[in-house]
């Protein structure tokens, strides 16, 4: 693939760093048509589904995409909001607290964009307005805390394929987990409690979204990882272990996953006389499908029709300050060193730099 040929290259444009926040994604509408496309996109990834192509193939086209669009737009349906999918509406609101706390704490320019893996605003889409705002130095935030190929190695396959176009390359960096970060936890943990403070459920689940447990055996850190935050959201709660749990939702097709699964192990309780639970998803950066349908209202109704009495749903961090704060500390961690994360920088020096750039492009023959 050749470089994308810009139409004009400002030669006296300012540097700036550029921070990438990733999320999974979400349909354009809660139609089957828009479901379609969605699911096609993200179940053809093969760090998604990991079965040779041409089988999958004949599945994907010939069974799943015929009927589960209309299954899946039902259930968004049932979380839609006047303003949109609730994933993007906060990831929007995340995006912009973040950029304003960037702003706050560091003196150089940076730009903060949002895309998804799956879905628009895409990631080729963020890529391409940070590198209009001159971003010479790149920062990609996967809002995974715990790391899997499925999602964030996926989204470092996205990244790779948009800047392949890209001329002048940015220094890149990449978070990958930030499952035991300790901002992430004490956020986690501070709302927790703020949700329980009046009357805590007699067991506190955290839920995580499944993987085929091959995914574990093949080498992927995300159930240990997963294991790691509830035990340290634990510990800042005090909570003895036989008061909380770990499980996995969101489980597709025939193969075994990562368990106890969230349902069953919902359901036991019930029936052995746990009458009141909450339920926490650490591994959701923001409030979605998973968490405001599977989690809130089925699991829910789950749970009631089994034979328990209380059962609450603890949201997502989101936009919430703790939150914003820990993601701002975690990006200038990683952006250490770089001039727009430095106390030293000096607007004007980099100025002059740019004046001296512009001026050899227009000796040489630009157009500036």
């Amino acid at each position: 693939m050749k470089p994308t040929v810009l139409p004009s290259f400002a030669h006296d444009q300012p540097a700036r760093t550029g921070i990438l926040l990733a999320n999974l994604g979400t349909p354009d509408a809660p139609t089957s048509a828009a479901l379609r496309q969605y699911l096609g996109e993200f179940l053809w990834d093969s760090r998604v589904v990991e079965i040779p192509r041409l089988p999958w193939w004949l599945i994907l086209h010939g069974l799943i995409l015929r009927f589960r669009p209309a299954k899946s737009a039902r259930k968004y349906q049932r979380i839609w909001t006047t303003e949109g999918s609730p994933l993007l509406v906060i990831s929007r609101k995340q995006q912009a607290a973040i950029s304003a706390a960037l702003a706050a704490q560091y003196p150089g320019p940076v730009r903060v964009a949002l895309g998804m893996r799956y879905g628009n605003p895409s990631i080729a889409t963020a890529l391409a307005e940070l590198r209009a705002a001159g971003a010479r130095r790149l920062l990609v935030l996967p809002l995974y805390p715990q790391y899997a190929a499925a999602t964030t190695a996926s989204t470092f396959d996205a990244v790779a394929a948009a800047l392949h176009s890209w001329r002048w390359l940015p220094e890149l960096r990449f978070i990958t987990p930030y499952h035991d970060d300790p901002g992430y936890l004490d956020a986690l943990a501070d709302s927790i409690q703020t949700a329980r403070a009046a009357q805590p459920g007699e067991r506190l689940l955290f839920s995580f979204h499944g993987l085929p447990k091959q995914t574990l055996l093949a080498g992927d850190p995300y159930y240990c990882q997963c294991h790691k935050t509830a035990r340290l959201v634990a510990e800042r709660l005090n909570l003895p272990a036989e008061q909380w749990a770990v499980s996995f939702q969101s489980r597709f097709g025939r193969a075994e996953w990562l368990q106890p699964y969230t349902s069953v192990l919902l359901t036991d309780w019930a029936k052995t006389g746990i009458k009141n639970v909450d339920v926490v998803c650490p591994g959701f950066a923001a409030d979605c499908l998973e968490t405001l349908e599977e989690i809130a209202i089925e699991n829910r109704r789950i749970f009631l029709g089994a034979g328990g009495e209380h059962y609450r749903y603890i949201p997502a961090l989101n936009d919430a300050p703790s939150h914003i704060q820990a993601l701002a500390k975690l990006i200038g961690r990683h952006a250490a060193g770089w001039p727009e994360f430095s106390a030293t920088y000096a607007a004007d020096v980099y100025a002059s730099e740019r004046a001296a750039s512009r001026e050899r492009a227009r000796a040489m023959g630009a157009t500036v």
